[in-house]
């Protein structure tokens, strides 16, 4: 039997890991370049960085057409995801209260995904990508965790599958950080909000978006993505889940 490849890397303000179950003679120069990927987002789009193009444009220093390339792509796709969520994503979530420009409910996901696509283009077939709590497996199966939003250190739920996006937002570890963008203020409706599907990038900006909602409009928006199911956690403990839900828990 093979034995995995793992490695942890902290970058963007948390620990990426990393699973490769089939590594090749290829692995680990596909994981040197994943982790240099993951170090180059964080120089662009951190908000933390004052050098960063993404602080520099927000403060008026920089053109988007001297930013990085990557930048706008970035917030077009952050654009989209607020028509696809009727205004509940947005590259400013901080509203009119702080309309300061920041990306990261679209860019952590995205890196995530990009790091398992640079291993899948090294000919892995079966690995897992995991940061901040949010997880891009390729292959499987696998099971993934759900952490209880409200009982630290336990589970409310394991998802298990192939080829597996699970992104969940919520207060456990940051507590209200996540805003609702029309008012600016944060969103407390949920304790956390996860969503399975198969493409991270998408599926963590969704979490993110879907979380500010509030219970009810969660569940109808998810209702209405076949791509996406959906698991709510109410700040009493109460959860609340799409019909699909139950086939992607581990039995």
């Amino acid at each position: 039997m093979t034995t995995p490849l793992r490695h942890a890397e902290h970058v963007m303000g948390t620990v990426f890991s990393f699973t490769v179950r089939d590594p090749g003679p290829g692995t680990a120069a596909a994981l040197r370049r994943a982790v240099e990927r993951l170090h180059r987002i964080d120089r662009v789009f951190s908000t933390y960085r004052a050098d960063s193009d993404i602080s520099r444009l927000g403060r008026g220093e920089l053109t988007l057409d001297r930013c990085d390339p990557e930048v706008a792509e970035v917030l077009e796709r952050c654009r989209e995801t607020a028509a696809e969520t009727d205004g509940w994503f947005s590259e400013r979530p901080g509203g009119e209260l702080d309309p300061a420009l920041d990306p990261s409910g679209w860019v952590k996901g995205w890196a995530i995904e990009e790091s398992s696509r640079i291993l899948r283009a090294a000919g892995s077939a079966q690995h897992s990508v995991g940061g901040g709590g949010d997880v891009q497996t390729c292959g499987g199966p696998w099971r993934i965790g759900i952490a209880h939003p409200l009982r630290p250190g336990a589970l409310i739920a394991i998802v298990a599958g192939h080829d597996l996006a699970v992104a969940t937002s919520g207060t456990a570890e940051r507590g209200p950080h996540i805003l609702d963008p029309h008012t600016g203020r944060p969103a407390t409706a949920l304790a956390s909000l996860t969503l399975i599907g198969h493409h991270l990038a998408r599926t963590d900006a969704w979490a993110t978006a879907v979380f500010a909602m509030g219970p009810d409009r969660a569940l109808r928006w998810a209702a209405d993505r076949p791509e996406v199911e959906a698991l709510a956690v109410l700040p009493d403990g109460t959860t609340r889940h799409t019909a699909g839900l139950p086939r992607h828990l581990a039995g």
